[in-house]
């Protein structure tokens, strides 16, 4: 781990002969609820036990308000329990997110996952503004900056505010049908290494395989972040809604499906069943080479928790014959790597993929233009410039942005935002193209290849990238490099002056690494 910080949970980390054991708590809407006191008794007999490193505490999670994530974390770190606390990006602007930050830091809450978060859900009167002002990259460079002292400009002056000590883990999901999906997860996974994550978990999914796939990946492409699986027990009501795909990113296969829809038939509806799957999936994770367990289930109690962690410990000397009932995930589905027949996981061999057709039109049109006007070698790149900044100055500049409006808002679905990053991103608008606005990679809720605000209405923006990005054989640029903020201060001006100026994000040099490693690169050619 990057992070020195001596917090229990960051310890058990380090550690890779030991295997760290953590448990999500789902904080409700209200301050004084009873579930909230059902937490805080659950997390006092975890703490009592003391085979779980930490608690994770969500925020919002679904979309929906609930108790600010802090609050019970203050008082669960008093019964002698280390905390997580979830950053989601959903719902506030990069100033409030800084401001929490250095509050959670002073309050010694250092242990974070840092997410997107699910787009919202209604709320007081009606349904509230999505921000998503940063995505999770990016919060993570806001994070790294911040933990080898932030940089600011004090009465006009450079200074360094005193360094934080954040432990920031990421997610990630290897549950996803198509090629055009599961790549750019796994890219975006690079791109948060990169960006300075400490560690790793995976978003919820019941197949072994599947989970292996994730291993591999990352040994393969060297990133040396310690890992915790995803172990969920569902309720039969969720149970439901992840089968239909209403719980954004977390799936249940219709072989498991219908498994737990036989099992709930029991007394108990399933539930003992469920939770010896849970044992079986950690036993095996265990086995596989994770780092670790992230538990989860609404509802459950402190003696289900034990019954799963004591049936796992009993089942880990032999998880290799259970990895057979845990191999739920489509064959068709796509895969990154090969089947081993052998014991039915994968072979360290990258599987085949489709041969990309020929590029669209439209994509071919828009690389022609970008390449003619804005790089270092195009024709009429010197007279652009020149005409956009000797119009920027006069009373013609606002017809030169509207003009250029038009022209975008016609072939890209332009949104004006004055800082423009089509040719990172195939020629497709983030602004207009995604839900949540994101620059660095897609966010975890696609599926099947559909936007999660938008299932069956609105393709996900990033698979679109990579289809378009793998026609001509750049598709690992979804793997590399760092898109920073939208500049709101560029809002509604012509992006093409402030490229020519040097104001837009081409020109901050950021490209490349963050933190430490940060590096400067070129200004960015067509993809």
């Amino acid at each position: 781990m990057k992070t020195k910080c001596a917090t229990p949970f960051a310890r058990s980390l380090r550690n890779r002969k030991e295997f760290t054991l953590t448990f999500e708590l789902v904080p409700s809407r209200g301050s004084r609820s009873k579930e909230q006191a059902r937490i805080l008794e659950l997390a006092r007999q975890i703490a009592a036990d003391g085979r779980i490193r930490a608690v994770s505490i969500t925020e919002n999670a679904g979309g929906h308000p609930a108790l600010s994530p802090e609050v019970l974390g203050i008082e669960i770190r008093r019964l002698g329990l280390d905390v997580i606390i979830h950053v989601s990006c959903k719902d506030k602007n990069r100033n409030q997110m800084e401001s929490l930050l250095f509050a959670w830091d002073r309050a010694k809450l250092h242990n974070l996952l840092v997410i997107t978060g699910d787009y919202p859900k209604a709320g007081y009167e009606g349904f509230p503004k999505p921000v998503f002002d940063l995505d999770s990259v990016q919060a993570l460079d806001l994070m790294a900056q911040m933990n080898e002292g932030l940089a600011v400009s004090e009465a006009g002056r450079p200074a360094r505010l005193p360094a934080t000590a954040f432990v920031r883990g990421v997610a990630v999901s290897p549950f996803k049908m198509l090629e055009a999906e599961l790549v750019p997860q796994y890219g975006k996974l690079l791109r948060k290494a990169a960006a300075g994550a400490d560690y790793a978990i995976t978003q919820v999914g019941f197949d072994a395989r599947k989970l292996q796939e994730v291993l591999l990946f990352m040994r393969q492409h060297g990133v040396d972040l310690p890992i915790l699986g995803n172990v969920f027990v569902p309720n039969p009501k969720v149970m439901e809604l992840m089968a239909r795909g209403a719980i954004p990113g977390c799936v249940i296969p219709d072989r498991l499906h219908r498994a737990m829809l036989a099992e709930a038939a029991a007394p108990d509806r399933g539930k003992e069943a469920r939770l010896r799957r849970a044992a079986k999936l950690t036993a095996v994770l265990r086995g596989l080479g994770y780092d670790g367990v992230h538990i989860g289930g609404p509802g459950l109690t402190f003696p289900d928790l034990a019954f799963l962690l004591d049936e796992a410990e009993r089942l880990a000397p032999r998880w290799r014959e259970l990895v057979a009932d845990l191999l739920f995930w489509p064959e068709e589905a796509f895969w990154y790597y090969e089947r081993d027949p052998a014991d039915g996981l994968n072979r360290p061999v990258q599987a085949c993929r489709p041969r990309p057709g020929a590029p669209p039109l439209a994509f071919r049109a828009a690389r022609l233009a970008h390449d003619l006007l804005f790089t270092g070698q195009g024709l009429l790149t010197a007279p652009m410039r020149r005409l956009c900044l000797g119009l920027a100055e006069t009373r013609l500049a606002p017809w030169l942005a509207r003009f250029e409006h038009v022209v975008k808002l016609l072939a890209f679905e332009c949104q004006n935002c004055g800082d423009c990053t089509l040719a990172e991103l195939a020629f497709l608008c983030p602004q207009s193209g995604c839900a949540k606005y994101i620059l660095n990679g897609p966010c975890g809720g696609s599926r099947d290849g559909w936007c999660e605000v938008y299932p069956g209405r609105k393709r996900c923006l990033y698979v679109r990238v990579y289809e378009r990005l793998k026609t001509i054989g750049q598709e690992g640029r979804l793997e590399a490099g760092f898109i920073p903020p939208r500049d709101w201060s560029l809002n509604n001006s012509s992006s093409w002056v402030s490229f020519f100026a040097g104001r837009d994000h081409a020109a901050k040099g950021r490209g490349g690494l963050t933190g430490k490693g940060r590096r400067d690169p070129p200004r960015p050619e067509s993809p």
